[in-house]
């Protein structure tokens, strides 16, 4: 992407429209913002991820643009251009996906692109969101984050991606669907053992719901309530905890002069490596440093 500054909306001089991205519902109607009816009202046209779903909101709202326009991942190589086309001819154009916000899990990243390729400028709608909105409910951890969208399909590619993740502090989100979720969660419980999830559905809904516990637990529940709806699914950080669980288990299985080359494989000296290696297994750095004078004498 190369280098630029846009301005203001309301301070240029190209004569194109603006690229709008406007959030709109997650599930219930009111979650949708004034300023969000508004943009619609003033756009000519409009692309939907799916125009039925759309033409549902905007009859809600009285919204009658001139256009509505596809674009969804199977047409977005040839819809994407011509809707640049449209904006560079002056017209403002909304992108909306079928909840939430566009461009998160849907081409529509791939039409913001376009746009700034083409100088077009873009501006965002805030509105709900599904991820964030299960995130600060979950009782998980807000302060570091991941958003994964949807998991791979096969078992040796997921697990890969936990695995980068493993280390991680921060809570991890995706979104899965009903036929596949008890297959992700295992793979999870596989990477991950007993971490605290959550498990977030209908969202905003008359039926939201929201189940807590461990993997193990939460497999339980879906046998005993079979999965509907599309999931928001919130995996904890590495705990404190755990990490010291494992660290502990690591140098447990190294012997004294092991743990101390460890610590000099890393670029500390001999009396620093020792120091650590004390720390580390709750003793003093004389008996640290007796053990292996004893160790070489023999």
């Amino acid at each position: 992407m190369k280098f630029a500054v846009q301005k203001s909306y309301s301070d240029r001089t190209n004569g194109y429209g603006t690229l709008y991205l406007v959030g709109t519902p997650i599930g219930n109607l009111e979650d949708m913002t004034f300023r969000a009816v508004r943009t619609l009202q003033e756009c000519s046209i409009i692309a939907a991820e799916d125009t039925r779903q759309t033409r549902k909101l905007l009859t809600h709202f009285d919204i009658m643009p001139e256009k509505l326009f596809s674009y969804h991942e199977h047409n977005k190589a040839a819809s994407g251009p011509e809707l640049i086309r449209y904006i560079m001819e002056g017209k403002n154009l909304a992108l909306v996906s079928d909840a939430g916000l566009p461009a998160i899990s849907d081409p529509g990243a791939d039409l913001v692109r376009l746009a700034l390729d083409a100088g077009v400028a873009v501006i965002p709608i805030p509105g709900a969101n599904a991820a964030l909105s299960a995130l600060i409910a979950s009782g998980l951890s807000t302060e570091r984050f991941t958003f994964a969208g949807f998991p791979p399909r096969e078992r040796k590619e997921l697990l890969s991606l936990l695995h980068t993740f493993e280390a991680s502090h921060g809570t991890l989100l995706f979104y899965e669907s009903p036929h596949r979720i008890v297959k992700t969660l295992t793979v999870i419980q596989e990477a991950y053992g007993t971490r605290p999830i959550v498990l977030a559905r209908e969202l905003t809904k008359l039926h939201e719901e929201w189940v807590r516990g461990s993997v193990e637990e939460c497999l339980a529940w879906l046998e005993e309530h079979p999965p509907l709806g599309e999931y928001c699914l919130l995996v904890e950080g590495k705990s404190v905890q755990e990490e010291a669980e494992e660290r502990q288990a690591w140098w447990k299985s190294l012997t004294l002069e092991e743990h101390v080359q460890h610590y000099e494989s890393e670029g500390l000296g001999r009396k620093e490596a020792m120091k650590r290696t004390a720390a580390d297994r709750s003793l003093s750095k004389r008996d640290v440093y007796n053990a292996l004078l004893s160790s070489n004498d023999q």
